[in-house]
């Protein structure tokens, strides 16, 4: 996986959780890291100073004290104290950019949530940061690592439409100025969670043309100001809702944005690839925002498909990857090398050419219906439904297409192809159109150098998720 990211020039990730093994597999690789900490230890992290001093021992103190340690760093654009030279863009980047390493005096940043205001968890996200900040204090690393949290789109709004008129929402309005007082005061980033496709999603009549940067899209106007795509208008909201707080300065790091391949009718690889290239480009001209002109610090999300992410919010959710499963590209993306395709993974080994279908005996009777119930509840049938890329198949087709996912998902076991004798194994490929019947990935690999990387494929990235800085 690692040699994946180097091969495609991908120099930093985030990380949605302290995972130890992603983690010792991205050590000694140059490959920055910005290492974020799950919704669900808030509360525990807000409670106990000690919560928080045993979690800075265990995932930040442990890896940078290993030789070859990881590079639990921040990028340097938004960091006063540090040179003004550019930084490079491991994507498109502008000639006159350059690269810069300056491992003792690069911060580090931990992000304490992702999107952590809504519920309970409101109350947890300050406490929980200063307990953080504190024992980074402790461990003498609070001139090296910042502490920041992760916002969604939704923390702030404009009543006028205008993002000039950009502001915290009132319920929130409280803990987030005590959120920008504490990154003011700690020369930290805000980490900015932007997702254009949902907002698509919720309202299927916003012009697209303005989603993907085109020339044509109707343009907003505020006041001297024009806009004429959805990242910068929704970047700048921000800039405004920190600057009526009184905290103009903070930086703004979009810590992810991206658009899914499947699991809605909006989400196609050709969405992506016309999303992803044209947001490649935006980032890559180095003019920034109208409120922030210059480079944006962007994380393109993500790298590759996660068949266990909820889809409480939809189906797309397990479909946001720019490489499926088995670390395939699945379309072409510019690069800052002028090549127009994304590398392989290296040293894929997969399973046997073998799928599970329904035995073209059997009939659609009511005990199939309640077997496709068990393996899609424990197999991924996301790419199943309406305008999916497996929206076409007919009946037998979606239990046969359930049927495999269920057995490759189980190493193609000979017990996962029976369903009390509705299915039957098949050398031939059921693939149908742009519906892939996939195979699944073997953990083990005969050329010595690449089985690690597919255990990391699957155990971390499926778990954890890995965003690409753009």
């Amino acid at each position: 996986m690692v040699e994946m990211l180097k091969d495609n020039n991908f120099d930093r990730v985030k990380l949605f959780d302290a995972d130890d093994l992603t983690l010792q597999a991205l050590k000694g690789s140059d490959i920055q890291v910005m290492v974020g900490i799950p919704n669900k230890m808030l509360l525990d992290l807000a409670g106990s100073s000690k919560a928080a001093m045993d979690w800075v021992a265990n995932n930040i103190s442990s890896h940078m004290k290993r030789k070859h340690g990881v590079d639990i760093r921040m990028d340097k654009a938004w960091h006063s104290n540090l040179q003004t030279q550019s930084i490079k863009l491991p994507l498109i980047q502008p000639t006159n950019r350059s690269e810069i390493y300056l491992p003792d005096q690069i911060p580090r940043l931990v992000a304490v949530g992702d999107d952590p205001f809504t519920g309970a968890d409101v109350n947890t996200v300050f406490p929980a940061m200063q307990h953080v900040q504190a024992a980074l204090e402790d461990a003498g690393l609070s001139n090296k690592i910042k502490v920041t949290v992760v916002l969604g789109t939704d923390v702030y709004e404009s009543v006028t439409g205008k993002p000039s008129d950009g502001a915290f929402r009132d319920d929130l309005h409280g803990p987030m100025v005590d959120i920008a007082r504490f990154l003011a005061a700690n020369s930290a980033p805000v980490i900015l969670k932007m997702q254009p496709f949902i907002r698509v999603y919720n309202n299927p009549l916003l012009p697209l043309e303005y989603i993907f940067f085109k020339d044509s899209a109707v343009p907003l106007v505020d006041g001297a100001v024009t806009y004429h795509n959805y990242f910068d208008a929704s970047h700048d909201t921000l800039v405004a809702a920190l600057r009526n707080s009184g905290f103009p300065d903070v930086p703004i790091v979009v810590g992810e944005v991206g658009w899914p391949t499947d699991g809605d009718a909006n989400a196609t690889p050709q969405n992506a690839q016309q999303f992803n290239q044209a947001l490649l480009a935006h980032i890559g001209s180095g003019q920034g925002t109208p409120l922030r002109p210059g480079p944006v610090d962007a994380y393109l999300f993500s790298i590759i498909d996660e068949d266990q992410r909820s889809v409480d919010s939809g189906h797309f959710e397990r479909h946001w990857g720019i490489f499926y499963y088995d670390g395939m590209p699945k379309y072409n993306l510019s690069m800052r090398d002028g090549s127009v395709a994304l590398t392989p993974a290296k040293g894929v080994n997969y399973l046997q050419k073998r799928w599970c279908i329904l035995n073209p005996a059997d009939s659609l009777a009511e005990k199939v219906g309640d077997s496709v119930g068990y393996a899609c509840g424990l197999a991924d049938c996301t790419s199943l439904g309406y305008k999916t890329s497996c929206g076409h198949l007919d009946a037998k087709g979606n239990i046969s297409y359930a049927y495999n996912t269920y057995y490759q998902t189980n190493n193609q076991d000979v017990q996962a192809c029976d369903f009390n004798g509705l299915a039957n194994t098949t050398d031939v490929d059921p693939s149908y159109g742009t519906c892939k019947f996939n195979i699944g990935i073997s953990l083990s690999s005969g050329n010595g150098g690449d089985g690690s990387m597919i255990a990391v494929v699957l155990t971390a990235l499926f778990a954890a998720s890995i965003t690409l800085c753009l």
